[in-house]
């Protein structure tokens, strides 16, 4: 099969797409033919060699997977050939108990797909039956490639992490990205009223269709004065934030009293400085989100049958133009996810 290799990281990663092994399902795993998958900024980070720890020398990346099951190993009693799935984040053992109780991306023995076990930037990936979910009939199977990262963690972060409720006031920052654009849809779907947050301001009507209120930008002025004009001086009730240190303190700044500020992303790595007053006396909470469970992954697809979520897919491209994928992402061009297609045998 054809696989993308991570030849050599940099800021001018060298990649190549060579015909390597087609994996065999080991028990309780499922063989998938890979028919779409997202490129995330995790990806980018490990080419650029920004993230390291943890990551296999020679993985395949790819955690975004939308394909159908080819063959089936001994044990898998969940799938079977013909269905159409999607990929969690992680590869889960399915017997934890976190994984017995919903929290299968936080699975014990799980690896990171894409990460720490090989990914979905080939024609087929191998995966256990826990880390896949079927797809409801109707979905298309290409913009299905997000329903986990990012639409599945957005949704899970704004609904169960942030507990969003309808009335309050959610600002988004990156909006513009892959997690920013489904965060801004969720909190919309809540029933929130939403502040776009966004470096570029030619994305301004994309963020208003997809829900936004109002769309701040980052270059003038402190965003998070303009959130208090916005909210007569009271914050914003939470703060999804996908950027991370880039933006903070401002988005600290940005909270209302008892306000949730949920730090879903770190573009940078870098470390912040922290008044620990600044939380004590504004009664506010700082959680963090990663991830996404498999009940979450399916309410995401249902939401999308439903008109109320949808995958924001700005452009599709082979494996063979990924390198055009890695500039076009660091460039902070798309709005939403570039999605890669492996050719189809």
């Amino acid at each position: 099969m054809q696989a993308l290799l991570l030849k050599q990281a940099g800021d001018q990663p060298v990649l190549e797409v060579a015909e390597v092994a087609t994996p065999s399902p080991e028990p309780n795993q499922a063989l998938v033919q890979v028919t779409a998958c997202g490129f995330c900024h995790h990806d980018r980070s490990v080419m650029a060699g920004v993230l390291r720890r943890g990551v296999v020398p020679g993985v395949t990346l790819g955690h975004e997977i939308s394909g159908r099951v080819v063959e089936t190993g001994n044990g898998v009693t969940g799938l079977k050939v013909g269905d159409q799935v999607v990929s969690i984040l992680t590869e889960a053992c399915g017997g934890c108990d976190r994984c017995t109780s919903g929290r299968e991306h936080r699975c014990r023995k799980g690896q990171g797909i894409g990460h720490s076990r090989n990914g979905g930037f080939a024609q087929y990936v191998a995966l256990s039956e826990h880390s896949l979910v079927k797809v409801p009939d109707g979905l298309d199977p290409i913009g299905a490639a997000l329903l986990a990262c990012p639409i599945g963690v957005a949704l899970q972060a704004v609904q169960q992490t942030a507990r969003v409720t309808p009335g309050e006031t959610v600002v988004v920052t990156g909006a513009g990205g892959g997690l920013g654009s489904h965060a801004v849809q969720a909190a919309a779907a809540l029933g929130a009223r939403v502040l776009a947050v966004t470096s570029s301001p030619e994305k301004d009507n994309a963020l208003r269709s997809l829900g936004a209120d109002e769309v701040l930008g980052t270059s003038d002025l402190d965003f998070a004065e303009l959130v208090m004009a916005m909210t007569g001086d009271e914050g914003a009730d939470v703060v999804i934030d996908t950027v991370g240190s880039a933006l903070f303190p401002s988005t600290l700044r940005s909270l209302a009293q008892f306000g949730r500020l949920v730090l879903l992303g770190e573009v940078l790595g870098q470390r912040v400085s922290l008044n620990p007053a600044e939380i004590i006396f504004r009664d506010a909470q700082v959680l963090g989100a990663s991830g996404v469970s498999r009940a979450s992954v399916e309410q995401a697809a249902h939401m999308v049958l439903e008109g109320k979520l949808r995958p924001v897919v700005d452009l599709e491209l082979p494996l063979e133009q990924t390198l055009e994928a890695y500039r076009l992402v660091s460039e902070r061009k798309p709005t939403g996810r570039i999605v890669l297609l492996p050719k189809a045998e």
